[in-house]
């Protein structure tokens, strides 16, 4: 019948919508970082999982030696560091897998070396691009050594990245679980200490008219 679509045509058209939304997300971060005297750290903070790969690649603009000294720094909230590069000029990638659900901040400083610039203060431009989970997996090692044809590669990150986002999800229902309960308990907590509270309230008043009524006779 003219208004059903084949099988093929429909897997088709899931795999370009997934296509569509998975690209945007590789998009990487540019901006200008402008040099200082002292420390002027600015950082770019990401959440990562336990046991997921994440590969930081930062690109600098300029070239040793003209004044300015771009330095690099990977941490996490539970203070574990993962990388302090020196002087970044060019292609840098650092790699790391933590070992529990935290927040990791890159940070870059450009600290100027030669005294004031005649120009002011002069900027190195810096792009970040940071992969996460199935992103940051070397998807053309895997499909050389697997001897993967391009769309079976392709599909086989789609399914890890949709592998990643059912734990996602799983793990945000599990948190609606747990605050969903700390929520009702709380709420009963509150409805005993309201009875409570009103209990007291109406023996003082009970009290304070028996107390009355006899002092005044």
């Amino acid at each position: 019948m003219a208004g059903f679509s084949s099988p093929r045509s429909t897997l088709m058209l899931l795999f370009q919508l997934l296509l569509f939304c998975v690209i945007p997300l590789s998009a990487a971060l540019k901006f200008e970082l402008s040099s200082q005297q002292g420390k002027n750290e600015r950082c770019i903070r990401n959440f990562v999982g336990r046991d997921q790969l994440v590969v930081v690649t930062a690109v600098v603009s300029g070239q040793k030696g003209d004044g300015q000294v771009v330095n690099m720094h990977i941490k996490d909230s539970m203070s574990n560091e993962y990388g302090r590069p020196k002087d970044v000029v060019g292609e840098t990638r650092q790699a790391f897998t933590p070992s529990s659900d935290t927040a990791f901040d890159v940070c870059f400083e450009n600290v100027l070396t030669s005294g004031r610039h005649p120009n002011g203060f002069p900027t190195r431009d810096i792009e970040l691009d940071i992969d996460i989970g199935a992103d940051a997996r070397d998807w053309s090692a895997i499909q050389a050594q697997e001897k993967l044809r391009p769309v079976e590669a392709d599909l086989r990150r789609i399914e890890a990245m949709v592998t990643e986002i059912v734990q996602e999800m799983d793990y945000m229902r599990v948190r609606e679980q747990s605050l969903r309960d700390t929520n009702e308990s709380t709420n009963e907590r509150v409805k005993w200490f309201a009875f409570g509270t009103m209990g007291m309230l109406v023996g003082l008043g009970a009290w304070q008219v028996v107390y009355l009524r006899a002092y005044f006779r």
